[in-house]
Parts: structure tokens; sequence; C-alpha cells
């Protein structure tokens, strides 16, 4: 069976649309669905000090909505006494109604304006609020979390905001006021009428409240769909050059067309609820008009009420009706807006550790003292695998140490723990003799340089990237001394702007990216240096031999430098090689003597040199 033949087999009340379902709540039964007053609450404190605009909105409200309701009895008395002949009170009635016009233009323009400010605030105090959330989050949450799903969350979810203020808590107000008003009017003119036509009312009501639920719903997974469908799209696209080369493009987009037809299922679903409430809405707005009519004109053939009389309670009860309608809509609009953003609110909800939040001691000098004391290590997201074991380890300060170990041995996590990236299972960190959670995070970050075997060079020009993170001011001869220690400074002044050059992929090779990641660590004159595979990509032994003898020898001050390689000329270079094997150490020493011990490391060195020649 095809989607298609799905939907249109399961329309009716008890067939599968009336019961959608998301795999995500499905795995966390436990999570708080957000209700209409705490979103609102929420909104109300996003708004901050701008809260004077929603008043300002209100009030216009109030008088346009007033002036509105007015009119259709002023109309009513203006016709009938035309048709009586009594010009004073014809006269005094288009005088009314001339001023209620321009009074309710003024007002409704002003609340529209008003109201469209107060969204746009809320939209990016939302925006900023999350994206706030979203960088202080530990790195684990973005282990398990899809950069697409985020980056729709922070764009589409948030964006859905923007008809809350300006068009539905707008809308519901005004009609909320409108339809008591036009009850109120239609009790002092027949009591019995009016309530036919709220007896129609509370029918419309039940349908729409029905209505707006399954809307929220459908909202939920038509958001959910949307993230979905945005992370195969941008990770597909960000690695488009694998993708080319391994000819999967039908695979990927099928991969896209799956969520494309789950949105398309939820789509139609929707169109379909659509179309049974506002076949439901005509038939029962016509029913009132009918049902005046027929009502009204008996009363008038007893003598219960005039003509006019009768004229302004067709009026108003299209008014109530009308008032009804809209109100509903407005509400089912804010409930699906409601819906598409309660993931956005539970990101913001996430509190990550208080290593953030905390202040920690902060040293005179950091010496780059280094000590790993029986610390063990599981990612959150695989508990049961361990990383590391019982890890025990000491750095002297300034002293030039390699991790050396076969892929997945837990080098990187390694250096993850001493970055405070992830806290330790068990055992702990010491940094000159203070425990690592004693210390305040970004102080300890700002002695800390690191580099990645990838790094990440932003949209900016060179010197920027370079300078990006440093936290002291630095001038341009700084800036060019810490190219020169890269070994990046002569490839720099070869491109057409210098230092002032744009970066590109398509202008830098990967070496080219690692000199300059370096360069932006060596620049932060940092106590203890960490070289993730970092330099992986120069050009040749020497160049990387020169780098490290650069690192080590030429630097401004002494320096702890951590490095993890692969390369033999990395193994030379450094005072001591700590070997890793699955998330032990079962090695420590230089270069010559753990080739004298024939161990894994001695396996290690002999296979590169043999792939060498």
């Amino acid at each position: 069976m095809t989607w298609h033949e799905s939907i249109f087999g399961n329309v009716f009340p008890g067939g599968s649309w009336w019961n959608l379902s998301d795999a995500q709540e499905a795995e966390n039964p436990t999570a708080k669905p957000i209700t209409v007053w705490i979103a609102l609450n929420r909104m109300w404190n996003l708004i901050g000090r701008d809260k004077w605009i929603v008043l300002v909105a209100v009030a216009s409200l109030i008088v346009a909505a007033v002036s509105e309701i007015t009119m259709p009895r002023i109309l009513a008395e203006a016709v009938f006494s035309a048709q009586r002949e009594e010009a004073m009170v014809f006269h005094n009635s288009s005088r009314f109604l001339v001023l209620l016009c321009v009074t309710s233009g003024i007002f409704s323009g002003l609340r529209s304006g008003c109201f469209s400010i107060a969204n746009i605030v809320l939209v990016k105090h939302l925006r900023e609020t999350l994206y706030s959330a979203l960088l202080f989050q530990d790195v684990y949450f973005f282990d398990t979390e899809a950069v697409g799903g985020l980056t729709s969350r922070l764009t589409a979810d948030c964006q859905r905001l923007s008809n809350v203020i300006g068009n539905d808590i707008n809308m519901i107000l005004r009609y909320s006021l409108q339809g008591a008003g036009a009850f109120i009017n239609l009790l002092t003119l027949s009591w019995p009428l009016t309530l036919s036509a709220l007896l129609i009312c509370s029918f419309l009501s039940i349908i729409v409240s029905v209505y707006g639920q399954y809307q929220k719903r459908a909202s939920v997974l038509t958001q959910e769909c949307n993230a979905h469908a945005n992370n195969v799209a941008q990770e597909t696209l960000c690695m488009m050059r694998t993708v080319r080369v391994y000819g999967t493009e039908e695979k990927e987009l099928g991969r896209y067309k799956i969520w494309l037809e789950k949105l398309a299922f939820i789509r139609i679903h929707e169109s379909m609820a659509y179309g049974l409430w506002n076949m439901s809405f005509i038939t029962l707005y016509r029913s009132t008009q009918v049902m005046a009519v027929l009502l009204g004109g008996m009363s008038i053939m007893i003598g219960q009420v005039s003509p006019e009389q009768l004229t302004k309670y067709v009026l108003y009860c299209e008014w109530l009706i009308y008032a009804t309608w809209r109100m509903v809509d407005n509400l089912s609009s804010l409930l699906q807006s409601i819906g598409a953003t309660e993931k956005v609110f539970q990101l913001i909800d996430l509190l990550p550790s208080n290593q953030f939040l905390s202040e920690g001691v902060k040293l005179q000098r950091l010496m780059g003292h280094v000590q790993f004391v029986n610390v063990s290590f599981h990612y959150p997201s695989r508990p049961t695998v361990p990383i590391l074991n019982h890890v025990c380890l000491t750095i002297e300060a300034n002293e030039v140490v390699a991790i050396v170990g076969l892929s997945g041995s837990g080098k990187s996590t390694f250096v993850n723990l001493l970055l405070r990236l992830y806290e330790p299972s068990d055992g702990q960190i010491y940094i000159d003799g203070f425990p690592l959670t004693d210390l305040d995070i970004r102080w300890l970050r700002e002695k800390i340089g690191f580099v990645g075997q990838e790094p990440q060079l932003l949209q900016m020009d060179i010197k920027s990237n370079i300078m990006y993170g440093c936290p002291k001011d630095v001038k341009n001869e700084d800036v060019e001394w810490a190219a020169k220690q890269a070994y990046v400074h002569e490839f720099i002044l070869s491109l057409p702007c210098g230092y002032e050059t744009l970066v590109d992929d398509d202008l830098l090779s990967g070496g080219q990216k690692q000199r300059i990641a370096i360069a932006r660590a060596i620049l932060r004159d940092p106590a203890i240096l960490v070289l993730d595979e970092a330099t992986s990509a120069l050009d040749s032994e020497s160049e990387h031999y020169g780098v490290l003898h650069a690192l080590r020898n030429d630097s401004k001050t002494k320096r702890t430098v951590i490095v993890i390689a692969h390369r033999l000329s990395t193994f030379k270079a450094v005072d001591r090689i700590v070997v890793i094997d699955d998330g032990r150490i079962i090695e420590v020493g230089n270069h010559a003597e753990l080739l004298h011990k024939g161990r894994l490391y001695a396996k290690l060195v002999k296979r590169q040199t043999e792939s060498l020649t």
C-alpha cells in the first residue's frame, strides 16, 4: 500500500489519522508537553523590557473593538430613522458612524503595528535565548543531536512563533471582545433568540476545540519531519564530494524522500481535518442566519420584536458567529504554533553541567603540570563501553609528551578530558596540584591551546582567524610572529591580500589550514598546548619536525606540549612517549627506550617505516 492510499483509507474518525504518533514521544513518554498558559507566560517573559508595546496594542485593540461593535446598532438606527423621516436622529447617527469609523481605523492600525513589532521582538529574543542555550550545552549533547535538526529549531521552529502575537493573540483578543459585545447586545434585543444562537456557538466551539488539539499534535510532527529532512539535506550537501565519488545520489535522494512523504502524509491529514472543520462551520453559520430570519419573522408577526430590533439582531447574530469562528480559528493556529515550539522550549530548559555556572580557582600563573590519577571514562551515549580504564600519568611542566596508540585506543578521549569537554566517570585530573573541577573553566581554557586534525576556520580573513578567541589584545607583529612559528607566514604573504585574505575552502589546503590553526593556538601563548594530529597534513617530515621544534624551543615562554600523532618525526622530537592500548597505558619512555623494548610502540614504528620504504 502506498502512502497516499493509506491516507485516503483512514479518513474517518477511528482511522489512523486520528492517532498520529511521534517516535520521539514513544521513546520519552515522560516528556511533559507545554501547555498554552505556560507557553504564553514564557513568551511574555521573553518580550522583556518591551512589554509596553503589547500594553499599547491591547489598549488600542479595546478602543477599536468597542468602536466596531457599536456600529451595527447605530447603523440600524440611522437606516430606520431615515425611513421614519427623523432627520435629527439620522444626522446624529451618521455623525456618530463617521466618528466610529475614524476611531476604528486609527486604533486598528495602531493595534496591528504594535502587535507586529512585539512579535518581531519575541522571535528575536527566542532565537537569542535558544542559541545561547545551545552554545552552553555540554559537548556530549551534540553527540546525540543532529546539527541539521538544531538549525531547524533555530530557524523554522522559532519563526513559527511569528504568528502568535502579531496574529493569533491579536485576533483572539479582538474577536473575544467583539463576540462578548455582540452577545450583550443580543441579550438586550431578545434573550430567547439569543439562547438559540448561543447553542449553535457552543456546538461550534466544541468542534473547533477537537480540531485545535489535532492541529497542535500535527504541528509537532510537522516540525519534527522538517527537522529530520533538513538534517538529511545538510549532511548530504556538506559531504557532496563523498556522495559523488561513491555514486550514492539516488540513495541520499531516497533518504530525503522518506521524510518528505511523512511530511506530506501529515499535511494531507491536516487538510482533511480543515475541510471537515470548514464544512461544520459553514453549515452552522448559515443555520444561524436561517434561524434568525425564521424565528425573528415569527416574533415580528406576534408583536414581540420590531423590524428595527430584528435587523439589529441579525447583524449582531452574524457578528457573534463570525467572532466565534475567528476566535477559535486563531486559537487553533495558536495551538499549532505552541505545538511547533515545544521542542524549542525543551531545548532551552536543558541545563548543562555546572562548569559554566560556578566561579572556580584562578591561579596567578599556570605552570602546566598535569596529572591523571586512576581516571576512567565512558561516553554518556555508550555507558557500557569503557574508553579509558584507570589511567595514571604525570606530565611535568614544560615537558613535551606524545600520546601514541592504535585508532580507537583512547588518545583523543585523553585530550577531551584534559580540556574538560567531558567529565571522568571515575578518578581525578589535577592541574598544578589543583583538581580540574576546582579551576575556573573559562580561565583554564584561556591557558590551553588546542589544534585538532581537521581545524575549523571561520568565514573571515586570515588575520581574524589567527586572532580568534585570543583573550588578550594583540598587535599585527604578534600575529605575524605566531604565523612564523607555524611556518605559514610566507604563504600568507604570497596571497593577493596577505593577512586580509578571506578564508575559502578552495583557497587553502589541509596543511595550510593546520598551520593557521597552530598559529591561532600559539598566539594565545598557552601554558599547555595540545596537538591532536594537528600536523598530519603538513607536506614533509622535515616541515613537520620544524613546526614541533619551533613549538618547543622558539616560543616566547616555555610550555607543556601534548602531541597525539602517528608520524615518526614526532616520536623523535618529544621528551617522552606514552603508549595507550584499549584505554590503558602500557608503555612510557623515549623513542630509543621503547624501540629497545620491542612491544607495541616498536611494532607501530616498524609498520610506519615499512610503509615509507
